[in-house]
């Protein structure tokens, strides 16, 4: 998946500026995961975005909201379902409070899929101003880009959505397709391989009805402003980028985005796991989780200088830090004394553990010319009767 990635392909950082490409010590021709499907198929048959929503409902318990509103940012978009069910839950908690959302997504494919969720998000809070951007992750928060011949090319849209209910905020959201497409491409950096966006734009979103209520959340183009109580940093890098990378141009701008008391919560795979064993059975010795999660925390409070005092690097213990999501199945689909395991569970399975490993195409396509990859996958899921994946968390705050 290139420009079609979702929360695994947001380091655009990579090497020399931003796009959705060469990750860092890899070749200019390196892409992870051209074929969409491959992401769609995952998100579809594993759980791993519904318990990531739950693990950040839990941080919402450790944020004390400031005046005019809560904010959050999410450091990867994707297709929006994480971003849903935490706005749900955030309007559990805080029916009445307004609230400035803000994320980041250079796919113009996972900004519609998530722009179909906004029409009820809305319709439920309607004290909420959304923001998206295209931009780097070094400016993303602040919606603006620091380079001053980007600011220049910048396209800032706002759009009060008229009306009371969800089809109405639906039908002016699909009138805003033709400005994505024009708007939200991409194309290939000449030196890094990476998918850069082409225009730097931003798109605010919110009920023309709250405008009186909702004027000091809506931000505008000439202030500079993050300030989020929240930031979500869900698999944001490579896994096999240089953990100097990672800190520097992803965890440490994030990290300098939150205020006094605001709490960045990063998630990424861990690895020892059966997809893991997949993997390693037809790749034996493969590791591509590389970096854990207090070298992650260790990095970014050097990456952030003399900043770093006014932080807090909590990498957690194992036991708040480790949760695991599963393969969708049906209650009878991996039976451990069954013959045979149907070929769509198989090649779901397989597909999700070299996703989560971020196995580049060429690898795989080379893999798939032989059975082996199914009979370890077959074996993998007999053994076990059942295929689930770890994540681990970690949380750096700002001090209060």
């Amino acid at each position: 998946m290139a420009a079609a990635a979702d929360s695994r392909m947001k380091a655009e950082d990579a090497i020399t500026g931003p796009g959705e490409g060469a990750m860092a010590g890899e070749g200019q021709n390196f892409r992870f995961y051209d074929n969409r499907q491959n992401y769609l198929l995952f998100v579809n048959t594993c759980s791993e975005k519904w318990v990531v929503a739950e693990r950040v409902a839990r941080e919402l318990e450790a944020i004390v909201p400031e005046q005019p509103a809560l904010r959050f940012f999410d450091a990867g978009i994707g297709d929006g379902t994480i971003l849903a069910r935490v706005i749900r839950q955030m309007h559990r908690r805080y029916e009445r409070l307004p609230f400035f959302i803000a994320g980041k997504e250079i796919s113009l494919e996972d900004i519609r899929l998530f722009l179909d969720k906004v029409p009820d998000r809305l319709f439920e809070h309607p004290e909420m101003v959304i923001a998206i951007t295209n931009i780097s992750y070094a400016d993303a928060p602040w919606l603006s880009p620091s380079n001053p011949k980007a600011r220049e090319r910048m396209v800032w849209k706002e759009v009060a959505l008229k009306g009371g209910t969800s089809a109405d905020f639906e039908r002016q959201i699909q009138e805003l397709q033709p400005f994505l497409a024009e708007n939200w491409t991409t194309t290939v950096s000449p030196t890094t391989g990476s998918m850069v966006p082409e225009t730097p734009t931003v798109l605010v979103l919110y009920r023309d009805d709250c405008r009186f209520l909702l004027d000091r959340v809506i931000p505008r183009q000439s202030e500079r402003r993050a300030d989020y109580d929240l930031v979500l940093a869900s698999q944001p890098f490579r896994l096999r980028a240089t953990v100097e990378f990672k800190a520097k141009r992803v965890l440490a701008p994030l990290a300098r985005a939150l205020r006094a008391g605001g709490r960045l919560l990063g998630i990424h795979s861990a690895g020892s796991d059966p997809g893991m064993e997949i993997v390693q059975r037809v790749w034996p010795g493969e590791d591509p989780f590389v970096t854990s999660r207090h070298e992650l925390v260790d990095a970014t409070r050097d990456a952030l200088g003399e900043d770093a005092h006014s932080f807090l690097f909590e990498p957690l213990p194992a036991a708040r830090a480790l949760f695991r999501y599963e393969m969708h199945t049906l209650p009878d689909e991996i039976d451990r004394e069954a013959a045979t395991i149907g070929t769509s569970t198989l090649l779901a399975a397989w597909n999700a553990a070299v996703y989560v490993s971020q196995i580049d195409d060429e690898r795989v396509t080379a893999a798939m010319s032989t059975p082996n990859y199914l009979e370890a996958t077959r074996a993998v899921l007999k053994k076990y009767g059942e295929l689930w994946f770890n994540d681990e968390s970690y949380i750096i705050a700002r001090k209060p």
